[in-house]
Formats: structure tokens, sequence, C-alpha cells
């Protein structure tokens, strides 16, 4: 047992978040431009160090808060990156968490952060290993998409059966069936059918649903095999 850390490596310990959000039935992820050497001026994704007196769970959302103004927003840990030269400055390591948001409610990000929202298929070039960390991310957000429900962090409060279509479409990258996919939604059990229609997207109107909050975080829980 150790009991002398004095001749032991020091290690910087970050946290970086891929905020993903869902608007205009595009997939999309929050970035920031780096205000600082090495890379100033190009974009990277929201990130910062841990400090000594925080978990890393503290760390992500003080992050986070400082760099979008953006505060309670649920994170899930999914990877570390430790390759000996990820930073040129010093041995860093990252801890990546992703979040689903809806833009919607969270639009409004203050002048003095330079965060902004890009679609998934037009992401500049990041710095460091940050592309590897969306691409992993991403491999997660569809995993999670054929295994439990998304829709509920991403989506308005009231939505079509298209806007729901058009988000797992964007998150898995191809077309779906409509009425496969509708079939296998309904089977779910998670939705609500309202009165009410979107007249906007045709002349005779789309329903609109919500979700069903407890069906859903009971079918987050249990999980299922969602095949397309």
């Amino acid at each position: 047992m150790l009991n002398n850390y004095s001749n032991e490596d020091k290690v910087l310990l970050a946290v970086d978040c891929i905020i993903f959000g869902f608007e205009k039935d595009q997939l999309k992820i929050l970035l920031i431009k780096r205000d600082f050497e090495p890379e100033k001026g190009k974009w990277s994704l929201i990130g910062g160090f841990l400090k000594k007196n925080e978990t890393l769970d503290q760390a992500g959302n003080r992050v986070l808060k400082h760099l979008t103004g953006y505060d309670n927003i649920y994170m899930e840990q999914f990877n570390a990156y430790s390759e000996v030269d990820r930073d040129p400055v010093d041995r860093t390591i990252s801890v990546s968490y992703y979040a689903l948001i809806n833009i919607e409610t969270h639009s409004a990000l203050e002048e003095q952060y330079a965060a902004q929202w890009f679609a998934i298929d037009d992401i500049p070039k990041l710095i460091f290993d940050h592309d590897i960390m969306v691409k992993h991310a991403l491999n997660r957000l569809r995993y999670r998409a054929t295994h439990k429900p998304i829709g509920f962090e991403l989506l308005p409060e009231k939505f079509t059966m298209k806007q729901l279509q058009k988000l797992y479409e964007s998150i898995l990258n191809t077309k779906l069936d409509k009425r496969n996919f509708t079939s296998k939604i309904n089977g779910l059990d998670i939705l609500v059918k309202l009165e009410e229609k979107d007249m906007n997207s045709s002349r005779k109107g789309s329903f609109l649903y919500m979700f069903d909050e407890t069906k859903y975080k009971k079918k987050v829980e249990e999980g299922f095999t969602f095949k397309i």
C-alpha cells in the first residue's frame, strides 16, 4: 500500500462536455471558440480542469455554466482520454460527458459567451482529440437510441410524430419507414396523443403528442431493443 505520493507523477485532469440539441429537423452540437493558447480562436468542446475540492460531475457543471450560462443540465460520463501527447502543453487526461438538451428552452446564450450551435454534418475542425470525442459521443447516442427512448430531453413539450421520426433519423443517420417507425414508437406506450394539431405541417394538420413522463422514465430504466 502506498503511503507516500511525493515521488509519483502528477497529471492534469480535464472534463470535456459534448452537448447535443435538436432544431429544425437537425441534430446539433454546442461548441465554443477557445480564448487562450494553444489553438486560440479555434473551435472546441466545452471543457475545463478539475479543481481539488470538486467531483468530476461538479467540475462538468461548473465549466458548462461558466462557458455557456447553462445550469442544471443532466450530463452522463462516457469515456476517458489519456494519450500521452493529446495536449501539447502538459500531460492531461480528459473525462468526457455528453448531454441532451432542448434548444428551444436553452436558446438564449448570453453575449459574453462565444458558444454556437452547429449541425452534426457541418462541424468545423476541432482542437486536440475533440473530433474523436464527438465521434465516440455520437456512437454512444446512437446506441442509446436503440436501447432507451430518446426525445424527452431534445424535443419541445408538444411535438408531432414527424418531428420524433426526424429526430431518430438525424441521430441514426438513416431514413426510416413512416409506418414501421410509428408502429414501433406506439408499441413502447410512452406517448400521449393530444386533441391539438400542428396546422403548419399540412392543410389537415398533424396531431401533437407529449411524452408520458412516468412511463418514459420507467422505459429508460428497463431498456429495450429498438430495431429499425
